[in-house]
């Protein structure tokens, strides 16, 4: 927009604040300090006639520019939402009047520098061009054709997607396809039930906009959301799909039971697995390994290997109630037999409680306990010794003739080699600030990124998505989790999670059409742009990426790909050299928005406290606070960012050196139980800032002027605590010493 801005703001008197500040006074910032050419005020600028004032300026006096203060930029953002135009939002109410005296100075000063900040934000922003992908495709790729990933192929067609479908096997349908029947899905829940996987099967075999490759694998991935290229291992031809979006569906694996030796298995040939017993029901018959005589007993050990800090530490969800299903296997071929069920914990909630119920009602025994170990006699009859904590004794079995364990699950991008992406250094020997990263090696997509060729992981080797708000989304723009690579889940679960992917899929196809972000900016235009003049290939935003959206080239410059990118702007915060940034959202704007800040004289004593709010969860935990009423201290100043990995090391200098007393970065929670919703965001400005002690040493400044919480949503009822603290610490350190200069 350049030359051609022409600037107008509006300030909103309803909702109280009229009543609550000087809202001539407020006008004045606009026409007076910043010649604003057209200002205006509205008792309801929401309303169809406030929205209507504003359209006529736009239409009449060509303004492209407007500064809407009056509610935060979370509520009615679709009614200030003005096609051709810049829209910048100032929060008078909830983090102004609603958290503040009213009609008192104090307020009326921090009403005053959030419109001037406001102001010089909307004089940086331009409107973005989108990128446009030349060729996009609006194919659904899925890898993996086990139950998710039918699933997810079916509906992706049902939508009306061509969808490719790969699968390693020579067979569809997964570990479902082995199942000799499946849990209840349908009232009253108690009954065992035929699978549907040769349905879901015909039907995706059947289906003219679906591709299947079986017996296939996945050689390499290379490209971008709109345009990846996946070539594909095709009983040894190679076959090149273009995609769209993927959806990763390559389920999990049994625990190996040969780690199992404690239990048995490998030691004693009656001692199986719960796969075993599977293959066994659906051959019609149940018998003994050792010798293929009758099971006249039978102990199911739960949690084998699972909820064990040596095995699997997690819950695998399903073993359970396919337990209970196996018991029943027993009960309907001999309902004499007797059947034990060694548990940690039952958990079999919801519907499954009818056929736990039923389980009961046939007779078999439950004990919950600790299994000390399982031994054999000469017979091959099996003896099972446990810890009865409903008892608090050992107990040992009568002789049973055959014990099934219920092993874990493991996901298949735990199965492969970890590597380690280092954090690398530049010519000059600077290091990039990211830490070192592991990625699992699993052999499933091969993706060209510079980052690893597979999806970054979680501590157990699932998929690692956002489980809260995000939760298919991986750390690969354009690829969605479904099923148990996820995360442990049962039948119906895995079904529901499949559409759900095929869904986000289908949605990045269409969102990259318009050259939007994905995810969670998905109204976001915006991607970042390079001044390449200045680049030193320090690397630092190709290693700190937390999604892969820059490559390198030869001599390692940055290689950007728009449509991988979140618009986080984590790039624009690691580059030493600020040589990145987005058409709304750069470090020179944050840095003037910064300047903007009137700073009263020292003796006036009203400290200063800039706040970087994350946007996504501290920025509404601090409008939670108003909405609650909670009081705020006088001396912030919000500044919202994208998110803490944003956060560029010049505006703490910028702040320090205009006199602002501290800076308050509120950020999301980070580590292994991450909230962050651009996943390493806060984490990496949590690491920028162990670093920063140099600088304010060599500004002669106090470490503790800068801080960083970490807050979720819910923490609001925090917040007046953490800035009244933080307040409290700077009284004690003193006035920033450049106040003043």
């Amino acid at each position: 927009m350049g030359v051609d801005k022409k600037l107008a703001v509006y300030i909103c008197t309803g909702c109280g604040i009229g009543e609550a500040l000087d809202v001539e006074a407020l006008a004045k910032v606009a026409t007076g300090e910043y010649k604003v050419p057209v200002c205006r005020t509205h008792p309801f600028l929401c309303g169809a006639e406030g929205v209507a004032m504003i359209k006529q300026d736009m239409e009449a006096e060509g303004v492209n520019a407007l500064v809407i203060a009056a509610c935060s930029m979370r509520v009615n953002y679709d009614v200030f939402n003005f096609e051709g135009a810049v829209v910048e939002r100032v929060n008078l109410r909830e983090q102004g009047i609603w958290s503040h005296p009213a009609n008192d100075e104090d307020t009326q000063m921090l009403a005053e520098d959030s419109l001037r900040m406001g102001i010089v934000k909307a004089r940086h922003m331009a409107l973005p061009e989108p990128f446009q992908v030349e060729d996009l495709s609006r194919t659904v790729l899925v890898v993996g054709g086990g139950l998710a990933g039918l699933t997810a192929a079916l509906d992706a067609a049902r939508a009306g997607y061509k969808t490719v479908l790969v699968e390693k096997s020579e067979v569809l349908g997964g570990w479902v396809s082995r199942l000799y029947r499946q849990v209840g899905v349908n009232p009253p829940y108690s009954e065992l039930e035929e699978t549907d996987i040769a349905r879901r099967v015909k039907e995706v075999e059947e289906n003219p906009l679906i591709t299947v490759y079986k017996g296939a694998q996945i050689e390499k991935i290379s490209g971008a959301p709109g345009m990846f290229e996946a070539t594909i291992n095709h009983g040894g031809t190679q076959v090149t799909e273009r995609v769209g979006a993927i959806v990763l569906a390559t389920g999990a694996v049994a625990y190996d039971a040969t780690k199992l030796a404690h239990l048995g298995f490998g030691q004693y040939a009656n001692v199986i697995t719960g796969e075993m017993l599977e293959e066994m029901a659906a051959k019609g018959s149940i018998t003994r390994p050792s010798d293929g005589g009758p099971v006249n007993s039978v102990a199911f050990i739960l949690c084998a290997g699972s909820r064990d800090k040596e095995h699997l530490p997690y819950c695998s969800t399903i073993c359970c109630t396919e337990s209970l299903k196996q018991a029943l296997y027993i009960k309907e071929k001999n309902p004499e037999a007797k059947v034990y069920i060694f548990y940690k914990d039952m958990r079999a909630a919801g519907n499954y409680e009818f056929l736990y119920q039923r389980v009961q009602k046939e007779g078999v025994l439950f004990f919950r306990g600790e299994v000390v170990s399982i031994e054999e006699d000469e017979g091959k009859n099996l003896f099972v010794e446990f810890d009865d904590v409903l008892v608090g004794e050992k107990i040992r079995t009568e002789a049973v003739d055959l014990v099934v364990l219920a092993t874990g699950m493991v996901p298949t991008t735990a199965i492969g080699e970890r590597m380690t992406i280092k954090a690398e250094t530049d010519e000059k020997g600077a290091q990039a600030e990211a830490p070192a990263e592991e990625i699992i090696r699993s052999n499933i997509l091969n993706l060209e990124y510079r980052q690893g060729p597979e999806v970054p992981t979680l501590k157990y080797g699932f998929a690692d998505s956002h489980f809260i708000c995000f939760p298919y989304e991986t750390r690969r723009t354009g690829i969605y989790a479904a099923g148990s690579v996820r995360a442990p889940m049962d039948i119906p679960t895995t079904i529901v999670d499949a559409t759900g992917a095929a869904l986000k899929a289908i949605q990045c196809i269409e969102l990259t059409a318009k050259g939007s972000a994905v995810h969670p900016r998905v109204w976001d235009l915006s991607y970042p742009e390079f001044f390449m003049q200045r680049c030193t290939q320090c690397k630092r935003c190709t290693v700190e990426c937390p999604f892969g959206a820059i490559n390198e080239d030869e001599k390692a410059n940055p290689l950007p790909n728009p449509t991988r990118c979140r618009r986080c702007g984590t790039c624009m915060g690691a580059c030493p050299e600020r040589i990145i940034s987005f058409k709304n959202y750069s470090v020179p704007m944050i840095g003037d928005m910064v300047k903007a800040i009137e700073v009263p004289e020292e003796e006036e004593e009203k400290p200063r406290i800039v706040v970087f709010a994350c946007e996504n969860d501290a920025y509404p935990a601090l409008d939670m606070a108003g909405l609650n009423r909670l009081t705020l201290s006088p001396w912030i100043r919000v500044i919202p960012v994208r998110c803490l990995g944003s956060l560029n090391l010049i505006w703490i200098a910028d702040a320090l050196s205009k006199g602002i007393d501290g800076i308050l970065l509120l950020g999301c929670k980070h580590g292994e139980d991450y909230q962050c919703h651009f996943i390493k965001g806060s984490e990496l400005a949590s690491y920028r800032l162990s670093k920063i002690s140099e600088t304010l040493n060599r500004l002669a400044l106090e470490s503790d002027r800068v801080r960083m919480e970490q807050v979720s949503i819910m923490d609001y009822d925090r917040i007046p605590k953490i800035i009244e603290d933080f307040a409290s610490r700077l009284e004690e350190i003193g006035p920033n010493p450049y106040k003043g200069f």
